[in-house]
């Protein structure tokens, strides 16, 4: 695949080009003088901002080596460009420096390598993890690369055995991988068990012993879909959390309600996945809350999680940045009485990749095949509350299809946030969604995941995972019609080093994404 050559192109990768990168490295800065993280393990910090007391001078993860030497010449040399570490709140114009897969000076004097990029204009982020995804296919994931993803992790859940899904794309794939147990799949598969039915003793036996051999495997958490399988109770997700609380592992729901009115409320269902955490210890994380255990009452939602992290409970939730929801309409979403649930009408549904917007008739007959639908029924106001909650990061639930039949989160969310949501409509401010995109999923699952914990970072010793993009033109153009559009703006994306998306267009040549496991 290819995009279009941006209006940057002129600023494209030069392995040849030495112009201002002549000087050594006299200014880069000792990583041993440099603040260090600390121990991975302890509780996210609020960075000071830029402006609000925030370090000018970069940080050095925790045991990273120390800096090259003035006449040092790197792989590559980022030049230029707005530098911002959303976890320490540096952020400078300097240099980048990247040797092999990682990042081994941020400096303000220049650097010289034997590639470089100009940066100049532009932003140097770390590269933007989506945490909630599906398997990386080959048509899907090269338009999370063009919204700038360098990590996807299925963490709604991977329905096949994780042997497999390693062996599928270890080689060929431009981001780094991994993802959760999924319950759903695990229960009707494995242990066969149905949705509506609760599991017996030997079938949960079952269960729970394939959840461990999927750990085993590289699972690096477990996920509920708890909307579309009604037959999971408490000694179920109780028995699963014994598992995962042994590993240090967290637990993502899909939560069992998605609107305020009884019968299920969201009250209901976000006190639900409280339970598990509060009785058994175990970290949580609320799936896509606008569309699923906050849709018109987000605020209310919100002021719950922070009371249940008042108690002390790990709790996180994510979120996309749309006022429409996606899902099969055989699902249980559409069972009877969804127009009142979700207060909207045929007419709120649309057929992604088509456009069509469906009658009663054309409901029955799609519902009967099983069809996508996206829904209009997130309120806006429910968007901007989510975003400007610290505790909700991005997270995309989808990736495309060569049908097209999907949403098109799939391929914009991460520009949509930049573009519309911090430039346009400044419903939050850059470093605010910067740490949503990167630092914030990372610390989510660093405690069991050591890859992590040099990902979602710019600091000297960190994963060379890094999104480059213009700040005055980034936006999403993925739409319900056509979701198979690339993002604006995002102009270099790099993973370990490798540039896997520039100004010319896709490397799909280039596939240096690894393995995420625990």
């Amino acid at each position: 695949m290819s995009t279009p050559r941006s209006r940057r192109a002129a600023r494209s990768f030069s392995p040849t080009r030495r112009k201002l990168l002549l000087v050594g490295v006299f200014g880069a800065v000792n990583a041993g003088l440099v603040r260090a993280l600390g121990s991975p393990r302890s509780p996210a910090r609020a960075p000071a901002t830029a402006g609000e007391g925030a370090p000018t001078t970069p940080v050095a993860l925790e045991g990273a080596a120390e800096p090259p030497p003035p006449d040092h010449n790197f792989d590559t040399v980022i030049s230029g460009g707005r530098v911002i570490d959303p976890d320490s709140g540096y952020d400078q114009v300097a240099n980048v420096g990247i040797d092999g897969g990682a990042v081994t000076s941020i400096s303000k004097e220049p650097l010289k390598g034997t590639a470089s990029i100009d940066a100049s204009g532009l932003i140097v982020a770390p590269g933007f993890i989506d945490l909630l995804s599906y398997e990386p296919n080959s048509f899907g994931i090269w338009y999370k690369v063009a919204d700038g993803v360098t990590t996807n992790l299925g963490m709604h859940g991977l329905q096949l055995a994780p042997g497999e899904y390693f062996d599928r794309f270890s080689g060929v794939t431009p981001t780094h991988f991994g993802g959760a147990f999924d319950d759903n799949w695990g229960r009707s598969i494995q242990a066969e068990i149905g949705n509506d039915l609760a599991g017996t003793p030997d079938q949960l036996d079952r269960l729970v012993d394939e959840f461990e051999e999927g750990i085993e495997g590289g699972w690096i958490g477990i996920s509920f879909s708890l909307e579309y399988t009604p037959g999971v109770d408490n000694e179920e997700v109780d028995r699963l959390a014994d598992v995962a609380l042994k590993y240090d592992l967290p637990m993502f729901f899909h939560a069992r309600y998605s609107d305020p009115d009884p019968p299920g409320t969201n009250a209901e269902a976000i006190e639900e996945i409280l339970r598990v955490a509060r009785e058994k210890g175990v970290a949580v994380h609320v799936e896509h809350i606008t569309s699923t255990g906050g849709t018109h009452t987000m605020a209310e939602t919100l002021a719950t999680l922070d009371e249940a992290r008042a108690e002390g409970i790990d709790v996180t939730a994510c979120m996309y940045p749309y006022t429409f929801w996606a899902t099969y309409l055989g699902s249980a979403r559409f069972s009877p009485g969804w127009q009142e649930r979700f207060r909207i009408s045929y007419d709120d549904l649309v057929i992604p990749g088509t456009g069509e917007r469906l009658t009663e008739a054309t409901f029955e007959q799609y519902r009967s095949e099983n069809v996508l639908a996206a829904a209009y029924a997130i309120p806006e106001e429910d968007v901007r509350t989510g975003l400007k909650d610290p505790h909700v990061f991005i997270g995309s639930d989808a990736i495309l299809e060569e049908e097209l039949n999907n949403h098109p989160r799939g391929a914009g969310s991460f520009a949509r946030v930049l573009g519309h949501y911090v430039r346009d409509e400044q419903v939050i401010d850059l470093h605010q969604a910067l740490r949503k995109m990167t630092i914030l999923p990372a610390q989510r699952l660093e405690r069991p995941v050591p890859a992590l914990r040099r990902k979602g970072r710019m600091q000297i010793g960190a994963d060379a995972d890094i999104t480059i993009f213009d700040p005055d033109t980034v936006i999403d153009k993925a739409t319900v019609d056509n979701p198979a559009q690339h993002s604006e703006g995002i102009e270099y994306v790099m993973v370990l080093g490798q540039i896997v998306k520039d100004p010319n267009g896709l490397q799909t040549g280039v596939t240096p994404g690894q393995p995420i496991t625990a």
